[in-house]
């Protein structure tokens, strides 16, 4: 049986790069072929993965977690507060290799956790219309849809959770444990 692990991560290290760079590539190509028929410019993903250095996803008010499947990096999920009750969810992404391997759940209920270790009672996060395995996850996961609660250009769902309600089963892998899949 293969392993998933989940572990914070500085922000800045090459895994986390690495991880960075495949998460936004496929998220950027997915919009342009979507709705301009083409992938990504070279010039504007390498302008867009250095603009977003991931610094708010520091300690001490951030967190980014990445999850290994068989020791290796295959996925990332960020936390960032926004207010000392309110936490969003980020880059969360599981490498295409990975996916279908039960590590997705694992990966934000360990950014759930993070959050809470943060201070936050409430996590919210925004999506996009195309991401439809992102959308099903999150109300897999007990997110739900509320109003819009940023500006960003790309989101078009906005999920809410409540963290002081919300309990983590005994089972359920977290952060800095191990999941066998």
């Amino acid at each position: 049986m293969t392993t998933w692990t989940i572990a914070p991560e500085p922000y800045d290290s090459p895994v986390a790069a690495a991880l960075w760079r495949a998460y936004y590539t496929e998220v950027s190509d997915r919009w342009y072929l979507l709705h301009e028929g083409h992938r990504t410019g070279p010039a504007e993903l390498e302008r867009e993965i250095a603009a977003r250095t991931g610094a708010e996803l520091a300690p001490p008010t951030g967190e980014l977690l990445v999850a290994r499947y068989g020791g290796e990096p295959a996925g990332s999920a960020g936390v960032r507060l926004l207010d000392p009750d309110t936490a969003e969810l980020t880059r969360v992404f599981l490498s295409p290799h990975t996916r279908g391997r039960g590590g997705a759940a694992p990966l934000v209920r360990a950014a759930e956790e993070a959050a809470r270790a943060l201070g936050a009672r409430r996590m919210i996060l925004d999506t996009r219309t195309d991401l439809v395995e992102a959308r099903t996850l999150y109300a897999r996961l007990g997110y739900t849809e509320t109003e819009r609660h940023n500006e960003d250009p790309y989101a078009e769902h906005w999920f809410t959770k409540d963290l002081s309600r919300a309990s983590v089963p005994a089972d359920a892998p977290a952060r800095n444990r191990t999941a066998r899949r």
